[in-house]
């Protein structure tokens, strides 16, 4: 089959790979008709996600047909058309029966466990996205083996096309779950640090459950752009102000928005001594957007992380988010639990995630599709390849 290939960084390539085969008993084979750049995979193709080895398959977002299935499947048969979620899950272990799928103690056997040496169990096994997490193919390929067939794969409706239930898979319960657990109603304030995939995303749910005011932070004005036509939100452009979290606060009668929604994650740039500390390798990760969420966030509020994050940060303001008595939530999305309620949404005509896409292309053409997605050229937001 084909398939596209991690060479390193800023180097993926389409090559030809051996087929998937049937592993386990509730292992199926996916035909994959559908599949995604998502913003994570830019961390890989800049060479910023360790355990990623020459020859890994890359992708986390894709849906298509049940081509074969194990013995013990149950949940799906031959011929379904189902979407995958990005996490794998058991479904059966301590996390899976809180139905908190992203922290399964079962899936992920590889390097994350062994290189633990406080002997904390690693978290779930992910599709395309390093050894660290499990060294699972991904789904940027003609086929895929889908391991846990019975509690991943969510079959949908002849009547809803690929594009409208595709980001299921991630980025759609992603923004879903940081709105969630940014504690969000009717009335609302929110400010979105990141006006990327997730932060669509976290935008069109937020409507959905009734947010008033929202602001968007990003310094990308054809983002802005279009998440002010489509989502309403009010655009903050931080080429253009320094402190966009004080643009807030005052916009805010000098409060602060509810809750603040962190969609950029660990590549946000930073100071010039947060570059240096990155480059020494003693920081893992940017904490300039985390410390405008804490700025901006009103007293008892919310900040929200659906950004990836690693290792240390420089300059926490962990004095300040105590003063203000702040909640933080974050972490990988338990996509299992929210695709049900979210794939009716999409039914009902309360959600469109579709409307996000700015780039179709062949899978064969994947590598040019990263390079338009990195470089953000072609007012690139997000890229759909098809098989």
């Amino acid at each position: 089959m084909k398939a596209l290939t991690y060479q390193g960084a800023r180097d993926v390539r389409v090559e030809t790979v051996p087929d998937p085969a049937l592993v386990a008993p509730d292992d199926i084979i996916l035909r994959v008709t559908a599949t995604a750049i998502c913003g994570s995979d830019l961390h890989i193709y800049r060479g910023k996600i360790p355990g990623m080895e020459d020859g890994d398959i890359l992708g986390h977002e894709f849906m298509g047909v049940v081509e074969e299935a194990g013995r013990e499947v149950t949940r799906v048969k031959v011929g379904d058309r189902v979407v995958i979620p990005f996490v794998i899950a058991c479904g059966q272990c301590f996390h899976c029966l809180l139905d908190e799928f992203s922290a399964c103690e079962t899936t992920n056997p590889g390097r994350g466990a062994a290189m633990n040496a406080k002997k904390i169990k690693p978290p779930a096994a992910l599709f395309g996205y390093s050894h660290m997490y499990g060294g699972v193919p991904g789904g940027q390929a003609e086929l895929v083996r889908v391991p846990k067939a019975n509690v991943g794969p969510l079959p949908v409706p002849d009547v809803l096309s690929d594009e409208q239930v595709l980001f299921l898979s991630d980025i759609l319960p992603t923004g879903y779950q940081a709105v969630l657990n940014a504690k969000l109603g009717p009335g609302s304030t929110l400010a979105i640090f990141g006006a990327g995939p997730v932060g669509y995303m976290a935008a069109a749910c937020a409507r959905m459950v009734g947010v008033e005011t929202m602001f968007m932070v990003d310094h990308n004005e054809y983002r802005l752009e279009f998440a002010r036509r489509t989502y309403g939100i009010i655009p903050i452009n931080f080429d253009e102000q320094d402190d966009p979290a004080a643009v807030i606060v005052e916009a805010t009668a000098g409060r602060g928005v509810d809750a603040t929604i962190e969609a950029v994650g660990f590549e946000a740039k930073g100071s010039t001594t947060e570059t240096v500390l990155t480059t020494l390798k003693l920081e893992g990760s940017s904490g300039h957007a985390l410390r405008q969420c804490i700025a901006a966030t009103r007293r008892g509020g919310v900040v929200s992380v659906p950004g990836v994050y690693a290792g240390f940060i420089h300059g926490f303001l962990f004095g300040d988010a105590f003063d203000k008595g702040l909640t933080f939530k974050m972490g990988q999305t338990h996509v299992q639990g929210l695709m049900p309620e979210l794939l009716e949404a999409i039914g009902e005509g309360r959600l469109a995630p579709e409307a996000i896409i700015s780039h179709r292309m062949k899978l064969a053409d994947a590598a040019r599709g990263y390079e338009i997605f990195n470089a953000r050229e072609d007012d690139c937001r997000k890229v759909v390849l098809t098989p």
